[in-house]
């Protein structure tokens, strides 16, 4: 295996490992509003997904490309869907009339 591999290869479990940290320590209350913010950063991971696919040479990269693209676009569709359904709760309902 190359040093470069290894070194993606840990830089991929340490940042695993801190996301989780991180994220276990939010409050639930805190958890859709940061998502949204959120779906800003997975945009970017779309484009970074995009080009590495692109730029990638051979299949195994083309392949792995699209499994990339599309976590990320599934990331960022449900996360938009989900700040959706947040703002939602708090529009006013219309009133009904009473005759």
């Amino acid at each position: 295996m190359s040093p470069e591999f290894i070194t993606g290869i840990v830089v991929f479990v340490l940042a695993a490992f801190v996301g989780l940290e991180v994220i276990s320590k939010v409050p639930p209350t805190l958890h859709t509003p940061l998502m949204s913010g959120a779906n800003a950063i997975s945009g970017i991971t779309v484009v970074g997904a995009i080009t590495a696919a692109g730029l990638g040479s051979g299949t195994l990269a083309a392949v792995l490309g699209f499994f990339a693209v599309a976590s990320a676009m599934i990331n960022v569709v449900g996360g938009f869907m989900v700040t959706d359904r947040m703002l939602e709760m708090f529009k006013k309902k219309p009133e009904r009339k009473r005759d």
